[in-house]
């Protein structure tokens, strides 16, 4: 059997003339030696969109587009390929694979073209997909009610803090928050420095307020030079936060209850995490080992708003 060829720029605009003088299909086919359902394919895959009709000059330019796209991977090697793979695997977003290959000045690969080919992945039944992250949809405002959590006199709200705060001038100005299990028992602690992103991830085994100051000191001793300011969320598992402040030179700010955007980058980083740990899983089993860890990979990623540099490169250059 001879082998298939795609049809020609000629034989299209021939396949137009014989349809404007009344030829059926197959009388269309016997012209150029072609088998009917190739014509018939042909008229349903490269029809005008708009109308239906089939001319030869945009028929032609859908199917070069078409094999253009389905060929956009072929020029990259195998083992460039299973690079990106084995980077997504690792929760690395398109972008930061794009700028990581980049740098190593051998080879480029757009992010749009990685996109593209996990969706093509995933089309075919796998599963590079999941490993991307998937944004929390957004809570609904809770209008014309009163709001009662987390209310503690004295606490320093978010509007106190310096302007320098804000603009992310220096390391050591933190967010805290806490992410909980399907079994609304075992949790984490979250704390993210606002300038560098670098992340600490502590693991509880209760959401209270006890567990969450024991672990919250814990990490600041460990980074004790490193620790001006902690930002937090409403909850009452911080509701011990003085005792923080009595033993470490440390301020504690709280944001606006249900006001999740005044700590963005904390919230970022509870989105990055749900990578490794995602919702309706219960972390009983997690160790603080496997949380050390997901927090190194996250501190490793490279960034666009640092030029592509890790977050680990910014704290300790600081």
């Amino acid at each position: 059997m001879d082998k298939y060829h795609q049809l020609t720029q000629e034989e299209r605009y021939s396949m137009t003339a014989l349809m404007r003088s009344g030829c059926s299909q197959a009388e269309i086919a016997r012209e150029p030696g072609r088998s009917p359902s190739t014509i018939s394919r042909e008229l349903q895959r490269n029809a005008t969109r708009h109308d239906g009709n089939y001319r030869a000059q945009k028929a032609h330019q859908y199917a070069v587009a078409r094999r253009r796209r389905s060929r956009r991977m072929s020029r990259f090697s195998a083992e460039q390929i299973k690079q990106v793979e084995q980077l997504l695997k690792r929760k690395w977003s398109p972008e930061q694979i794009s700028a990581s290959v980049k740098a190593e000045g051998v080879w480029t690969i757009s992010h749009e073209t990685i996109y593209r080919y996990m969706l093509k992945d995933k089309k075919a039944g796998g599963t590079l997909y999941r490993h991307t992250r998937i944004m929390p949809k957004q809570q609904r405002k809770r209008y014309n009610s009163k709001d009662s959590r987390g209310v503690l006199a004295g606490k320093r709200h978010i509007t106190e803090r310096e302007s320098a705060i804000e603009q992310r001038l220096t390391v050591g100005h933190w967010e805290g928050d806490t992410v909980i299990g399907q079994d609304k028992h075992y949790c984490i602690l979250t704390l993210l420095e606002r300038k560098s992103g670098y992340a600490i991830i502590k693991k509880l085994t209760a959401r209270t307020a006890a567990q969450v100051t024991t672990a919250a000191a814990l990490a600041i001793t460990e980074h004790a030079e490193k620790f001006h300011t902690l930002t937090l969320d409403n909850g009452t598992e911080f509701h011990d936060y003085k005792t923080l402040e009595a033993r470490f030179p440390l301020l504690c700010y709280f944001a606006t209850p249900y006001h999740s955007w005044e700590r963005g980058s904390n919230e970022n980083l509870n989105g990055l995490i749900r990578q490794y740990i995602p919702k309706g899983v219960c972390i009983k089993n997690l160790t603080q080992q496997e949380c050390d860890h997901i927090a190194h990979e996250l501190n490793i990623r490279s960034r666009k708003r640092h030029g592509y540099k890790t977050p680990l490169e910014i704290y300790h250059a600081s």
